[in-house]
């Protein structure tokens, strides 16, 4: 099954299109990547929802993720509780549900 890693974001005030521009711009070449799709969640707060074919594949790719981490981070906000400006985590999906 595949893998996903799922990053939860809060955005500075007046930064939403610039944070969703910055992402539509991404064009990501990472090996394994199937798809990436970025939900709103809240007023200025946004999920990021990337597939990938396997954990090997998302585990590799982490260094450049970071890297376009980087290039947004003066968009972000803290999301408080200790967690600093993204929470991230990823794994291999259990599960599948189809309609």
């Amino acid at each position: 099954m595949s893998a996903f890693n799922v990053v939860r974001f809060r955005v500075k005030p007046g930064q939403e299109q610039a944070f969703i521009d910055a992402h539509r711009e991404l064009q990501p070449q990472w090996q394994g990547l199937q798809r990436v799709v970025l939900i709103r969640t809240g007023e200025r707060s946004f999920c990021l929802v990337g597939e990938w074919q396997g954990m090997e594949q998302l585990a590799a790719a982490r260094p450049a993720m970071i890297a376009q981490l980087d290039k947004i981070r003066s968009l972000l906000e803290e999301l408080g509780e200790g967690l600093g400006l993204t929470d991230p985590v990823s794994g291999e999906a259990v599960l599948e549900l189809r309609s």
